[in-house]
């Protein structure tokens, strides 16, 4: 009897994104895992000589920045700390993969990002042929944010949002995060003792939202929330994504073929597969502001495709300019979308709740020549 992962698995994952959280690569006392990455190298390797292209996005760069510097492994509370061990961290990391891989005769290249690599379409779209053209000359990217020179506006927060940009920028077939926990439960199951594996999700509810809960361990800067919006933005791109315990025997192999016990995500959109340059929009940059429409909107977005107008905004969070990321949210505070605005927060302020034909000659609008809040074409839904 087949599973709901190998109901849902390709026959055949030609482009892989793995990201590797930090608890993951760890030891319990701290260190970078010699051995965890030997064993990384030999599934990559098997999975290359089967034809598939794989890019990895590793966190771990500050804690490997802290042994080398001897300092406690405990997360700094400060910035500079933090960046300074980045900084140190980037090369032991760097080199501790190195020679795992040089052992299966696989070559690695080093790629930092920042959000003004995603941000800047000309940038964005460099990223994109670079590399694409490692993975043509055979290399395994080794993909982490610029730590080291990163500020809270261009930063991606965590890694999980960083794999699923590069998974959408590349058009990867799938994305596998390897984690300390072996996926989504109805609960925490760490405090739960009813909580439930879900071993397949194919839309957000309110339930699944909550059940998220917040960060997960102190090493790393990320938890099953973050993870949750990775899934979005991949879901929004039609990319599966899987979340599995990462120190399970062949976890990478194992997952690429529906195997590993899990939670994958993934839903087919017949006929609202996001475009690339939409994609781009809607989920480059960082998001600045909420926007509360009513029923009539969610079902205008949803079910008819529209854009989204000022009648259906009920309220608005955040202080946002023309031209920023917003959240477009439901009355009860599910995240359904997320697109540009053609309006500054203080303007939507004025005109929230009217209709189009009333603001096509209003001094509210500030000579905006857009009556849509949020345009279709640069909206992606959830």
């Amino acid at each position: 009897m087949m599973t709901q992962h190998e109901e849902h698995q390709d026959a055949q994952v030609k482009r892989l994104v793995v990201k590797i959280g930090s608890s993951t690569l760890t030891t319990p006392e701290g260190r970078l895992n010699a051995s965890y990455l030997e064993d990384l190298a030999k599934q990559v390797a098997h999975l290359r000589s089967l034809g598939t292209q794989i890019l990895i996005v590793s966190s771990a760069a500050i804690v490997a920045g802290l042994q080398r510097l001897d300092m406690p492994p405990k997360r700094p509370d400060d910035i500079p700390t933090l960046q300074a061990a980045a900084a140190v961290g980037q090369i032991e990391l760097t080199n501790s993969y190195a020679r795992a891989f040089a052992k299966q005769n696989l070559t690695l290249a080093q790629i930092l990002i920042t959000r003004n690599d995603t941000i800047n379409r000309e940038a964005y779209l460099h990223a994109r042929d670079t590399l694409e053209r490692l993975l043509e000359l055979g290399v395994v990217p080794l993909i982490n944010e610029n730590d080291t020179i990163a500020i809270d506006e261009i930063r991606f927060g965590d890694n999980d949002t960083l794999a699923a940009q590069v998974a959408i920028l590349v058009k990867a077939d799938l994305v596998v995060l390897l984690s300390d926990i072996d996926g989504l439960y109805t609960a925490d199951p760490r405090v739960a003792e009813d909580a439930e594996l879900l071993e397949l999700v194919e839309e957000f509810t309110r339930e699944i939202v909550d059940g998220a809960g917040c960060s997960g361990s102190e090493k790393g800067s990320g938890g099953m929330f973050t993870k949750i919006e990775a899934a979005r933005m991949l879901m929004a791109a039609s990319i599966p994504m899987v979340i599995c315990e990462g120190r399970s025997e062949q976890a990478i192999l194992n997952a690429t073929q529906g195997k590993l016990k899990g939670t994958r995500f993934e839903k087919e959109l017949p006929g609202r597969h996001a475009k690339a340059r939409k994609l781009w929009l809607a989920l480059s940059g960082t998001v600045c502001g909420s926007v509360t429409i009513d029923t009539g909107a969610v079902a205008a977005l949803r079910n008819r495709g529209g854009s989204l107008l000022p009648v259906g905004v009920v309220s608005l969070e955040g202080t946002f300019k023309k031209g920023s990321v917003v959240d477009i949210r439901d009355e009860a505070g599910l995240l359904i979308g997320r697109g540009i605005s053609n309006y500054s927060s203080e303007t939507l302020d004025k005109v929230a709740g009217q209709r189009s034909a009333a603001l096509v000659n209003s001094l509210e609008l500030e000579l905006n020549a857009k009556t849509e809040v949020v345009h279709r074409d640069a909206m992606v839904i959830f």
